[in-house]
């Protein structure tokens, strides 16, 4: 290879790889005690069904009518909300992520429900990326599993392209499994999905402001699930 075209060639790799020093992601902003907005996001919609199965249907469908209801409680307790989707449409991740990353002073909730080919399987999840959103994440799973015999699947580091891209704390909370009998039930029941959306609002809002604050709606009562026995596998995680 001629000496001049060597030197071209290295000249233009130090140029990409400073391009991509340039335009590397930083590290996300700890907002959880002064942030404003939160950032709702419904997973999946439109052609984008999520799990289907016969006990709980869509996830498309659950997951937008809880993010629904969490969004009327946040406003509810005075915090700024944008739903990354409000109706039956497709978002691309990436749009997911730039809607969550224009709000300042915001976090990220997506909203999401699980799946196995175990129907034993059952149980609350959420997940973070970044450290700062870990909190966050601790505390929404505390608050679920205030519900009565429910199954503790943990808190866990995950690399979904929603939460490794937030430029503020982002969380994604699992709320049942949709291929479990019990739990694909209550995930098309009203009244439980108002529960949930509750439960996830109150984690929400103490954090921002303290405990004691948050004041659960009326009609937002606990129905007990009887346990479906063990299930701990993991399970699989379609959030890429």
């Amino acid at each position: 290879m001629p000496r001049e075209l060597r030197q071209l060639l290295t000249l233009a790799l130090l140029g990409a790889l400073s391009a991509c020093a340039v335009f590397k992601r930083p590290t996300a902003k700890n907002t959880l005690k002064t942030f404003k907005t939160v950032v709702v996001d419904a997973g999946h919609g439109g052609k984008d069904n999520g799990a289907y199965r016969r006990f709980g249907g869509a996830e498309k469908v659950a997951t937008l009518d809880v993010a629904r209801r969490l969004e009327h409680k946040l406003r509810e307790s005075q915090l700024e909300t944008v739903m990354t989707r409000s109706s039956d449409v497709f978002i691309s991740l990436d749009e997911r992520v730039s809607i969550e990353n224009s709000q300042k002073n915001s976090i990220f909730v997506s909203i999401h429900f699980n799946d196995s080919r175990r129907r034993g399987i059952h149980g609350f999840e959420t997940y973070y990326h970044a450290p700062n959103g870990r909190d966050m994440a601790d505390a929404i799973q505390a608050k679920l599993m205030t519900i009565p015999h429910s199954m503790d699947r943990g808190v866990h580091f995950a690399n979904f392209r929603v939460l490794r891209l937030a430029a503020y704390p982002a969380v994604l909370v699992e709320c049942g499994f949709l291929s479990n009998r019990l739990e694909g039930g209550q995930a098309r029941d009203s009244e439980y999905r108002e529960l949930l959306a509750d439960k996830i609002a109150e984690a929400i809002v103490e954090v921002r402001y303290g405990p004691g604050v948050y004041r659960a709606a009326a009609n937002a009562t606990a129905k007990a699930p009887e346990p479906a026995g063990p299930g701990l596998a993991p399970a699989t995680l379609r959030h890429d």
